[in-house]
């Protein structure tokens, strides 16, 4: 017998409302991630539990994944850095907060007294593991990215114990997994990546179970482990990574990310006033978005689901009403040859290298960004010019002394020879993308952009353009990015 799906009590973004199922046979699967802020508050996390307990009458199997409470990570990972260094007073002060911002959440959410009291000693116990792992670090000096993988760990590990015990005092069951007995990966310690076939194999030994039986599993997003048992973590949006990860083992019909903004905007709302939310955006775009300084999902995190095409949406957990943002595999825009988003890559300076001397010669590029390589800085932008005379590269400011070093190390005879004249670095510049689809297959585009910065006042420095069909970067200086982003931002053009 088929009947209409339930209506949720609050309004929560769904892919079809008018879709039907078979009550005995619907095996749909949402896995929602919750992110730092959505859980670094009482107040936050009480609004956590009711997304959680209006989703579960709509999806019939739900997995929730939980980053560790906001700024839980930084200051653990600091205190074992610090106390590498000798310094203990920062551990037992960051060991004392940790006890009272936990425990506090636990007794404000927790009514039950056997569940509070199962709580509380469970994060006694991580915060005593926190304990002997900085005392094992300060005696041996060094913070290895094995123990700093133990000691990140343990953020996810009590913020799930606090989360699954406040669900289970709304009445839905709930319990607590450390996804170390999901998510089996490599030993690249605080990066590491998963085996998926194994990870799939774990993930529906432990998890079906706890479906079919209708528990919510709250998994720990971030980490993972070896096939020794020793923790990892996966590195920069490695919750959504873990969410991701699920989704694709699980065969989930649906990720959703919570975050603490309206989905992926068209522009920094911190510069940009007038930035609204973008309905859709592709796989493609949104790599292109983050990679140049958008503070959205780290492409890398998604790309599992994106991959086994699994939707993806990015929500607001304080206003759970806002569709957000949709994520796709490819999209048929209809806002070709208009931009849709911009972001700014902030904190750079231009490293220019010239001299007649590289005109023609074989390998001259290779050995410059070798050298540079060895400073273990991240490029994001080259530009070469046609007579092989001058190559540019955006590097981080605080790095830039580094590479000039290293460049007048390694390229010491073209120096001496005159082949290279001067490297040199230039004012703080900033990076400005824009995601335009259609970009090489729309007359007049380019020339709209220019314009507006031209009305604008605002000089361009240096231009990369044909390495994505897609996107368009703009190199200002530091000073104008603000008023480029707002001047461009009338461009945009929703679907």
């Amino acid at each position: 017998m088929f009947i209409p799906r339930k209506e949720l009590p609050m309004a929560l973004p769904l892919a079809d409302q008018n879709q039907e199922f078979d009550i005995v046979t619907d095996h749909r699967l949402l896995v929602m991630k919750f992110g730092g802020t959505s859980v670094g508050t009482e107040a936050a996390m009480r609004q956590v539990v009711l997304i959680i307990t209006a989703a579960q009458q709509d999806w019939p199997r739900l997995v929730v994944v939980t980053s560790a409470l906001s700024g839980v990570t930084d200051l653990l990972i600091q205190s074992a850095i610090r106390a590498a260094h000798g310094d203990l007073t920062t551990f037992n002060q960051a060991a004392a907060e940790l006890n009272e911002r936990h425990l506090n959440m636990v007794s404000a959410l927790v009514t039950d007294p056997h569940r509070q009291g199962q709580a509380r000693l469970e994060i006694c116990r991580l915060l005593a593991d926190f304990n002997n792992l900085c005392q094992a670090i300060h005696v041996l000096g060094e913070a290895t990215p094995r123990a700093l993988d133990a000691v990140a760990s343990l953020g996810e590990r009590m913020s799930v114990r606090i989360l699954a015990a406040a669900i289970e005092d709304s009445h839905l069951p709930a319990q607590p997994v450390e996804a170390t007995q999901l998510i089996l990966t490599d030993d690249r310690f605080q990066n590491a990546l998963p085996d998926m076939k194994a990870t799939t194999r774990l993930a529906c030994q432990v998890l079906s179970p706890m479906l079919e039986n209708g528990l919510i599993p709250v998994v720990t997003g971030f980490i993972g482990a070896t096939p020794e048992g020793l923790v990892t973590t996966l590195g920069r949006g490695g919750s959504d990574f873990t969410a991701s990860i699920l989704g694709v083992a699980l065969q989930a019909s649906e990720v959703w990310i919570w975050t603490d903004v309206d989905g992926i905007m068209t522009a920094d709302p911190h510069l940009v006033s007038e930035a609204c939310s973008l309905p859709v955006l592709s796989y493609r775009e949104v790599a292109e978005m983050a990679h140049f300084g958008a503070k959205v999902l780290q492409p890398r995190s998604i790309y599992p689901v994106i991959e086994a095409g699994i939707p993806v949406r990015v929500c607001n957990t304080f206003n759970p009403t806002h569709p957000g943002t949709r994520l796709v595999a490819d999209k048929s825009s209809n806002s070709h040859g208009t931009v849709k988003a911009m972001a700014a890559l902030r904190g750079l300076k231009l490293v220019t290298i010239s001299g007649r001397g590289m005109l023609g010669v074989p390998g001259v590029a290779g050995r410059i960004f070798s050298a540079a390589a060895t400073t273990g800085v991240s490029i994001p932008l080259i530009i070469e010019s046609t007579s092989e005379q001058t190559i540019c590269f955006a590097v981080p400011r605080e790095m830039v002394q580094d590479v000039l070093q290293a460049l007048h190390r390694d390229l010491h005879q073209e120096f001496e020879r005159r082949d290279i004249d001067q490297a040199y670095a230039s004012e703080d510049i900033d990076i400005i993308t824009l995601v335009c689809p259609g970009l090489r297959s729309t007359p007049g585009i380019a020339g709209q952009i220019f314009g507006r910065l031209g009305s604008a006042g605002i000089n361009v420095l240096a231009i990369s353009y044909g390495a994505s069909d897609i996107s368009l970067n703009l190199v200002v200086s530091a000073g104008d990015t603000q008023s480029a982003l707002q001047a461009l931002h009338a461009l945009t053009v929703q679907d």
